[in-house]
């Protein structure tokens, strides 16, 4: 099927295995942000549907090696504090044969996320480690994305980053390939009030989910990004005819043309990219650029 080998796409070179494996608390090298490594009960996995691994296309993905990890990184800049009682939260979600160490360096989100200046933590949660599975786990159940915010918080306030009591603040969803899903269903069950979505060619299904937050508070930013290739033009396509025959504002641009000033007047927007699928986050720096003209998001005190 034309999604499955899309989706294959998300093949990181060892060579970036190799580079991150020492990764571990503490500064960064030329890089203003602290990064913390922790574990969650609450994250996508260790989960019962996986016990006995998982098989795609022929390939199989055995429960120790993919389906184990319940690590979460935490990408904390020199200057972040706490704002009124609250710390808002940017969570990005990786997709095939990927994980929270690959997906963190090879896209340069930890660099166009200190880039943005803005006044929050980036949280990678691990989901199937290095496995061409878009199951989200234990956060496609009801109350478990509300969990890991609060182990997010605790870990904070256990490093002295916030003081007891802070609450989230602006809590904002991004992702690439498969991360479609458990975006979705986090979106589905509610429980933690989200403000927005970046998709980065990752609208395969669950559109209904995404139409029903949207309609949810007009005030969501909704930002889809998708290729030619991908496997995700025609859902994509399909949205963009329901959401107009429903009249909700929305604009479609193409990447080459994308600016600030689009992104800052719209809260419903479609990208169409010529480029290819795991090339569209950075290079330019799209993320960066996503979170730059966020407005859900602060600038952070420069050190």
């Amino acid at each position: 099927m034309a999604v499955r080998r899309s989706r294959w796409r998300s093949i990181v070179p060892i060579i970036v295995l190799m580079m991150v494996s020492a990764l571990s608390n503490g500064q960064e090298p030329n890089n203003p942000a602290t990064i913390y490594r922790i574990s969650s009960a609450h994250t996508c996995f260790p989960e019962l549907n996986r016990i006995n691994g998982y098989t795609n296309d022929q390939q199989f993905f055995d429960f120790q090696n993919h389906y184990t990890d319940s690590s979460v990184l935490l990408v904390v800049p020199a200057g972040f504090h706490a704002e009124n009682g609250r710390a808002d939260l940017i969570f990005w979600f990786h997709g095939w044969h990927n994980n929270i160490d690959t997906a963190l360096r090879y896209y340069h989100l930890d660099s166009q996320f200190i880039a943005s200046h803005k006044n929050a933590v980036l949280v990678l949660a691990e989901a199937a480690k290095n496995a061409a599975d878009s199951y989200g786990g234990k956060l496609e159940q009801s109350g478990q994305f509300s969990e890991l915010v609060n182990d997010v918080l605790s870990a904070l306030v256990r490093n002295k980053r916030i003081p007891r009591q802070c609450g989230a603040g602006n809590v904002l969803l991004a992702g690439h390939s498969g991360a479609y899903r458990v975006i979705a269903y986090i979106l589905q069950n509610g429980g933690v009030q989200v403000q927005e979505v970046e998709l980065f060619d990752a609208l395969y299904s669950e559109k209904d989910k995404f139409m029903a937050w949207m309609k949810m508070d007009t005030n969501h930013r909704f930002i889809n990004m998708y290729t030619n290739k991908g496997g995700t033009d025609e859902v994509s396509i399909g949205m963009i005819k329901d959401l107009e025959q429903e009249q909700v504002p929305m604009i479609q641009t193409e990447e080459d043309e994308l600016n600030g000033k689009t992104l800052i007047a719209n809260k419903t927007i479609f990208i169409h990219s010529k480029r290819e699928h795991n090339d569209i986050i950075f290079n330019p720096d799209n993320f960066r650029l996503f979170l730059e003209t966020s407005p859900f998001l602060r600038p952070t005190k420069q050190p």
